[in-house]
């Protein structure tokens, strides 16, 4: 018998794959503890841009390019697109970066994500 319920052990799942791919994919920029890099790159901790789950989900896979503002604060780098990130990765990173800094306790589920990644495709 497990201590913890299916969905627990999936989310926890979730953010360890999540945190391995943000180490590779985002830290760099974002850095490690989330909070951005100076005027270069926006904070992940903290983060009103955090409300919009679905322009982040579509972010994490196509990119930005031009002015971003961040609790107030205009950034101009480009992001680069993670194309060859699968929708379940996406989705782990969504969980971990939004268990870590958005003040969620849940999964982001790939369920939830392919849809958006679909409609964020067309719309390019």
């Amino acid at each position: 018998m497990s201590c913890q319920s299916e969905e627990e052990i999936k989310r926890q799942r979730y953010i360890t794959e999540g945190l391995l791919l943000y180490k590779t994919y985002c830290a760099n920029c974002h850095q490690a503890d989330g909070k951005g890099l100076e005027a270069l790159y926006p904070p992940l901790a903290g983060s009103d841009y955090l409300v919009n789950k679905n322009s982040v989900i579509c972010l994490i896979r196509y990119g930005q390019q031009g002015p971003i503002v961040v609790n107030g604060k205009t950034y101009n780098r480009p992001m680069p697109a993670q194309l060859q990130l699968s929708d379940l990765e996406v989705a782990e990173l969504m969980t971990y970066i939004y268990n870590e800094w958005g003040g969620e306790t849940k999964v982001t589920d790939v369920k939830t994500v392919s849809p958006i990644l679909a409609d964020c495709k067309k719309q390019r």
